[in-house]
């Protein structure tokens, strides 16, 4: 494994539970811990025929900790340059290059990379704040469009996922549960059926922070499951076993 020219702003981080390393920049984009309980709540076909996308893709994070499951390609969608660029240097990082594709550009424009009615999973992990007169966002542009929908807003990143999705595949989404209702009335105007719905809370006794999604493309109405919650920290600020396996492997 190589190690990749990396700018003064930047440094290699690594995902224990995985062995995956990835390029990370405080000034421009760092992965969250959505990142990694979205990549563990998807569930991706094994096969090497099946096609995984993930829009919003950052520098890659969900895709590079997705890569595990699957023997099928995986193409990430990022419209920020800078990021998309931290994305294929992962990739190579990881020696993945043969598996991941990053197509840099508009994930409304992502049929001209990839056919509709074609993909069998889509994730997202979305920006998560709407872009309203009176937000504060970040004064680093890098961070506000990861954080706020200046490129992108829910409607169009439901829309898009329904459109590459064939009958039947599958949307994973991460976001806050305050717009919970929102993301499911977006998935019933756009075919997609909630069929999991799981909650993240930071600590005992505190209101769930996340909420990830599960949906099915042309999926038949209700069967929604409600799997147990996970909590991130424990009450005395470890994390918990689940959390804990995830990011650093049984150990």
């Amino acid at each position: 494994m190589s190690t990749p020219e990396l700018r003064a702003d930047e440094r290699i981080d690594q995902l224990y539970s995985q062995d995956i390393q990835i390029i990370q920049s405080p000034e421009v984009f760092a992965f969250s811990l959505d990142a990694v309980l979205l990549a563990d709540f998807a569930k991706l076909p094994v096969r090497a025929t099946s096609q995984t996308v993930d829009l919003c893709a950052g520098n890659g994070a969900v895709g590079l900790f997705m890569s595990h499951q699957t023997r099928g390609q995986i193409a990430e969608v990022e419209i920020q340059p800078r990021l998309a660029d931290m994305a294929r240097r992962s990739i190579a990082l990881n020696q993945l290059a043969q598996q991941m594709t990053v197509f840099e550009g508009d994930l409304a424009d992502v049929n001209q990379w990839i056919p509709k009615d074609s993909v069998d999973v889509v994730t997202c992990n979305p920006p998560y704040f709407e872009d309203l007169p009176d937000s504060q966002k970040n004064p680093n542009q890098y961070l506000a469009i990861a954080r706020h929908e200046i490129t992108t807003n829910l409607a169009t990143i439901v829309q898009t996922a329904s459109g590459l999705l064939k009958m039947n595949g599958k949307a994973y989404f991460v976001h806050r549960p305050d717009r919970l209702l929102q993301l499911l009335q977006l998935m019933s105007a756009n075919r997609l059926a909630p069929k999991r719905i799981r909650l993240v809370h930071p600590k005992p006794g505190k209101e769930a922070n996340m909420v990830l999604v599960e949906a099915i493309k042309d999926g038949k109405p209700g069967g929604v499951r409600f799997p147990a919650p996970i909590t991130v920290y424990d009450a005395q600020g470890h994390y918990t076993p689940e959390v804990g396996a995830l990011l650093y492997g049984n150990r």
